[in-house]
């Protein structure tokens, strides 16, 4: 337990799946810790482990896709939350498409968007990137899925080691 375990306890984020590819690699993992960080110009942050195979991909990346999962997702989080790429070829699991830069976008999710990474922020065990939306799904029809929170991922820890 730390001091600031009183304060993160009762934090209750969305899920989210980043996708990176570089020099004809793809990678991706489960992510909690992201947040929009600006409404003019628009910019969304996310964090990923630096003990990450994504994250040593999403280094040499000019995008990144983020994927906001709902309850219905779950399979996909474990899978990108669960394994490791450097051992298991996650993309050839689930159905995708090559978005901006080559950036995997899982059409499986149907909100997510592509960002121009503008910057890189230590965090200490984790980098954050800084993020310029460039590609955006299309406007979702009907009500808002519930989405899928970090309790409901409680037994895997999203950041590491996939």
């Amino acid at each position: 337990m730390t001091d600031f375990d009183p304060f993160t306890d009762r934090l209750d984020g969305p899920m989210y799946v980043v996708t990176a590819a570089s020099g004809g690699e793809r990678a991706g993992c489960l992510v909690g810790f992201a947040s929009q960080c600006s409404i003019d110009p628009p910019r969304f942050v996310v964090c990923l482990s630096v003990a990450n195979r994504t994250y040593r991909i999403a280094r040499a990346s000019e995008h990144l896709t983020v994927h906001l999962l709902s309850e219905k997702d779950r399979a996909l989080a474990e899978l990108f939350g669960g394994e490791t790429t450097d051992q298991v070829d996650k993309f050839a699991r689930v159905a995708w498409s090559a978005g901006r830069a080559g950036s995997p976008v899982l059409d499986q999710v149907s909100t997510w968007f592509t960002g121009r990474i503008e910057g890189r922020i230590e965090g200490g065990d984790h980098v954050g990137f800084l993020l310029t939306p460039e590609e955006v799904c299309p406007p979702l029809q009907g009500p808002r899925p519930a989405l899928l929170r970090y309790r409901d991922m409680q037994d895997l820890d999203p950041g590491h080691p996939a």
